[in-house]
């Protein structure tokens, strides 16, 4: 097992550029299974996420050629309908095949999944919605069993706006019969990537991005492969706000390119309220040295609200502003576990039921710290980046579920950092 060893405080230059977005590749790699042809993608990320999740494609009979930097998907192949606990359970990601299983082959068994232990991420809302469409759906032993003599549209609202049930039932619309509205569904940028696939290979998508789609319906049968196979997932905006906040923490001068700084306008807004002086262009943000910022207060919330995947982030940097923060969760239960790993490192931060406050202190200090999921691990390196001395960052297989190269980005941007055997 690996971990980060960083010597800080630490000066950042020069640019770095943003991967695909894992969770928008996660998704678009389950709809494949939609698709009886062969599908290429260009630059997917080099993450364990990623390579589980082709695993579980490659389980269920799809071919695959090529590496991640051009890989092409035989969805043509798949003769398997259920998804093994072996591969499933390492990610909640997983349960994205369901739909797209129902809907092509009219029944699916999927392991109830794993993953990050933020919260309990149910998966009722994602069955409700399958069921409104004509599936009798089962839990048995683990499993999550889905039959149908045919799928047909309905119209969903949603109890929540659950990204991963608007995947889900996104996909399991395609060759339902009919119109399926599903309204109250999540607006992220994953969701209109999602969208934006499924009408190159011929579906009829409406309002991706707003609070209510609608997916029209085809036959299986009448399937013509698409010529215009290549596609390419848009960057990841939680990478993104990840260095540009690293950017701001370290008082330094760096470019973070390849990704819609639109897809972060919620981070960006709050950084700029605390004081940050950023340049942002249509490609990227240029993070401008700002000095200390000032405190804020921000709520979590679905898109386009502040999103939970960088409250994390946000907060180590609120531990070295001046004055007070207030950060309240009302995504994840359990998305406050790195506080106890960054009070180690010197920040004085409150638990207050569902909310944090944070009173900015000077100067950090090394400390040896744990990774304790994806979001919280990227607050510890940030936090790492700014203490006095030898920072030890251990279960960093966190951050391989959701950062490609971070080792490597930081070291290109000038970071003293390492990667060693624990």
């Amino acid at each position: 097992m690996d971990k980060l060893i960083i010597n800080g405080p630490n000066t950042l230059s020069g640019t770095v550029s943003i991967s695909s977005a894992k969770n928008a590749c996660l998704p678009i790699l389950a709809a494949t299974i939609l698709f009886p042809q062969d599908i290429t993608f260009n630059k997917l990320p080099n993450l364990s996420d990623i390579s589980f999740f082709v695993q579980i494609l490659e389980s269920l009979g799809a071919g695959t050629e090529g590496d991640l930097d051009k890989k092409t998907i035989y969805s043509a192949r798949i003769d398997k309908t259920t998804a093994d606990y072996d591969l499933v359970r390492k990610m909640r990601a997983s349960i994205l095949v369901l739909g797209p299983l129902l809907s092509r082959f009219k029944e699916a068994k999927v392991s109830l999944p794993g993953g990050c232990a933020i919260g309990s991420r149910p998966v009722d809302i994602h069955l409700s919605g399958l069921e409104k469409m004509g599936a009798e759906i089962t839990i048995e032993k683990g499993y999550v069993h889905a039959k149908t003599n045919g799928l047909k549209g309905a119209d969903i609202s949603l109890a929540f706006p659950s990204v991963g049930a608007t995947e889900n039932l996104m996909m399991a619309a395609v060759w339902a019969e009919g119109i399926t509205t599903l309204d109250n569904a999540a607006r992220e940028p994953e969701i209109v990537d999602l969208a934006n696939f499924l009408i190159q290979f011929g579906t009829k998508v409406e309002g991706a991005g707003s609070k209510q789609i609608k997916i029209h319906g085809r036959a299986l049968k009448d399937y013509k492969n698409v010529e215009s196979n290549e596609y390419q997932i848009i960057g990841d905006r939680i990478e993104a706000a990840t260095y540009v906040i690293a950017g701001l923490m370290t008082n330094s001068d760096i470019r973070v390119q390849d990704f819609s700084p639109q897809h972060i306008s919620a981070v960006l807004d709050t950084l700029t309220e605390m004081g940050a002086k950023l340049e942002i262009d249509e490609n990227g943000v240029r993070t401008l040295p700002s000095g200390k910022l000032k405190g804020t207060n921000i709520d979590t919330a679905p898109f386009p609200g502040f999103p939970t995947d960088a409250q994390a982030q946000l907060m180590a940097l609120m531990g070295v502003s001046e004055c007070s923060s207030k950060v309240s969760e009302h995504i994840f239960e359990n998305r406050f576990m790195h506080v106890p790993e960054l009070v180690r490192m010197g920040m004085d931060i409150k638990l207050d039921g569902g909310s944090a406050i944070i009173s900015g202190v000077d100067s950090l200090e090394c400390a040896p710290v744990m990774c304790t999921d994806l979001r919280a691990s990227a607050a510890l390196i940030l936090s790492g980046l700014v203490a006095e001395g030898e920072t030890h960052i251990s279960r960093i297989y966190h951050l391989d579920r959701g950062y490609e190269k971070l080792f490597e980005k930081f070291l290109a941007l000038g970071a003293k950092i390492q990667r060693v055997k624990a």
